[in-house]
């Protein structure tokens, strides 16, 4: 079995955002030489996510919206802001999940129909790290 491993840096101007990542995996994916496997995506900081879903301009802002219901921005409402504003960020993180994991399929992503792979920021205008891990044959 083989492994492959490969970071990448984003950065968001907003302080939420989605961000379509698909074609960045992919390319790893290629450089990996994996055929067979599973790929494992996720970022390296508690107050973003990766999540598979489709790549619908109105379905991602439902997201943002529905997320800031659930756990709105408040500066002072949360315990753990002290030196921080960003504990809707961890809670917003808790709720989209962690990271995504695909099938590798005759060297592809094997995905639904309309599945795609992004990275959500909750806390973002600063460089932040994804991780992609690739093992297969």
């Amino acid at each position: 079995m083989k492994s492959y491993r490969k970071e990448f840096m984003i950065h968001t101007k907003e302080r939420y955002a989605i961000v379509r990542i698909t074609d960045r995996v992919e390319e790893a994916l290629r450089e990996s030489g994996i055929r067979e496997g599973l790929c494992l995506v996720n970022p390296m900081h508690i107050t973003a996510s990766v999540f598979i879903n489709d790549d619908e301009r109105g379905l991602h802002s439902d997201f943002l919206a529905w997320l800031e219901k659930i756990a709105p921005y408040d500066r002072n409402g949360y315990r753990h802001n002290t030196g921080e504003d960003n504990a809707d960020a961890h809670l917003k993180r808790a709720i989209m999940g962690r990271e995504a994991v695909v099938a590798v399929t005759d060297g592809r992503l094997d995905f639904g129909t309309w599945e795609q792979i992004f990275y959500g920021e909750f806390d973002g205008r600063r460089d932040k790290r994804v991780l992609m891990k690739i093992i297969g044959e």
